[in-house]
């Protein structure tokens, strides 16, 4: 976890989840707004993280560094389900009839930034890799 102090080494990590997590969602089909919801971070520091060569550091708080860690674990517990790149990349944007999805994509239950909607989506994706870990 991320020392919230604010120093350079825990900057650059964050910057660095940071591009990885935009990487990711940004494969999933997730727009730009569905993306700064998810993760709380402003249109701004988005775009920076879309052009990563010009984001070396930036300042994150502990829920920001939580979100992009769940993203991060979505993408690995995806990885242990799934070989198919479209199915790797094209299910958090598919239409889902499970209960807690009620006939949405698992980016639109995530859009709206909602802390839990993005835990309890994590919760049972990660569910889905059953004990592969």
């Amino acid at each position: 976890m991320l020392n919230l102090q604010s120093s350079a080494p825990d900057k650059a990590m964050a910057a660095t989840g940071l591009k990885a997590a935009v990487t990711i969602m940004e494969k999933w089909g997730a727009s730009g707004e569905q993306g700064e919801a998810i993760l709380r971070v402003s249109h701004s520091t988005y775009a920076r993280a879309k052009k990563k060569a010009q984001m070396q550091e930036v300042n994150l708080d502990r829920d920001q560094i939580t979100r992009i860690s769940f993203i991060l674990n979505i993408h690995a517990a995806l990885r242990l389900i799934f070989d198919n790149p479209d199915n790797l990349y094209g299910f958090m944007s598919m239409i889902n009839h499970n209960p807690f999805f009620a006939g949405r994509s698992p980016l639109q239950v995530m859009g709206n930034g909602d802390f839990v909607a993005v835990y309890e989506t994590f919760r049972r994706i990660d569910s889905m890799r059953g004990s592969q870990w």
